[in-house]
């Protein structure tokens, strides 16, 4: 009888890199310091990175492969990812200098979660914290068309939301607290449109007032383009707990945000993170961490790219 097989995400270390780049290179410290120097918006972009990185082919850092004649169409051009996915350039400030310091060694894929980890703690002034796990590897495969069948829609309901986070292995408590990370970054209004021009969603699954608010806001930004506005309309550059208040007061702008509100788990959780801002701040670390172990690659499938945007020749 053969032994069961290894799962590679539960193999990641806290301090992996502790011992592994000579003249004591801190690995982290490397990390945090390109983060830091990122502005609001493209540390929410940090974040979001992770998720949309782990939740296709895993956190292999393969939403970072740039288009090649071999591959035209990678993951960052998915229809999920493009324009809107941001971030690219302090990873690759991140690996440039890593690799100058500590040479194929530091993976793609770790940098990433540690970016979003340390723009988590930065975005929340200290108060998410967490350590996260690392040892994974690179993958070599991207494709755009894997980006829609993994990656939850705006337009998803309570059900679909479930499935898609049960196919990565996270549970609804899980979906309710990385929802969380909707207390930062901005939107564009084509994602909520829908939600708004139809006469009897903005009434009910909307308050009416903030349903005005963002038409407005929308026409304004618009000018023939696709306008933005925050996804936290209260503390827009905050990770904080906001986010569950405003699932509560129905004035959240995507479908999938509402529909936290439509299962009793996942609203008794949103009433629990809205009055206890301490619950969600430690369940959010939990939750990033877990995901980060989704489908890690390992050497004998993966590899230490020596640039993010390109797999080894």
């Amino acid at each position: 009888m053969s032994p069961p097989a290894v799962d590679a995400g539960q193999q990641l270390k806290v301090g992996y890199y502790k011992d592994k780049c000579a003249n004591s290179v801190d690995v982290e410290a490397i990390v945090m310091k390109h983060v830091s120097q990122a502005d609001a918006g493209i540390k929410a972009g940090l974040v979001r990175l992770f998720f949309h990185d782990c939740f296709v082919r895993g956190c292999d850092a393969s939403v970072l492969l740039d288009p090649t004649t071999a591959n035209s169409q990678p993951e960052k051009l998915g229809v999920p990812n493009f324009p809107s996915l941001r971030g690219y350039e302090v990873i690759d400030a991140a690996k440039s200098e890593l690799e100058a310091t500590c040479p194929g060694t530091v993976s793609c894929a770790d940098i990433v979660a540690f970016a979003a980890r340390d723009a988590s703690t930065l975005l929340s002034s200290g108060r998410v914290s967490f350590a996260m796990p690392a040892g994974r590897y690179d993958g070599n495969v991207s494709l755009a068309g894997e980006t829609i069948p993994n990656l939850p829609p705006p337009f998803a309901g309570a059900a679909r939301l479930q499935q898609m986070f049960a196919a990565k292995g996270l549970d609804a408590a899980d979906m309710a607290t990385l929802s969380g990370a909707h207390s930062i970054g901005r939107s564009h209004c084509s994602s909520f449109s829908g939600r708004l021009s139809s006469p009897g969603n903005a009434s009910d699954d909307m308050d009416a007032g903030f349903a005005a608010d963002l038409t407005a806001q929308c026409a304004a930004a618009a000018n023939g383009t696709d306008g933005t506005v925050a996804q936290d309309y209260k503390s827009p550059d905050e990770l904080d707990n906001q986010y569950y208040t405003n699932v509560l007061d129905r004035k959240v702008l995507f479908a999938s945000d509402a529909a936290l509100g439509d299962v009793a788990e996942t609203a008794g959780l949103a009433r629990l993170y809205a009055g206890t801002p301490s619950a969600w701040e430690l369940k959010f670390g939990e939750a990033m961490v877990k995901m980060g172990r989704v489908e890690v690659k390992t050497a004998a499938d993966g590899e230490i790219r020596k640039t993010c945007r390109l797999v080894n020749s």
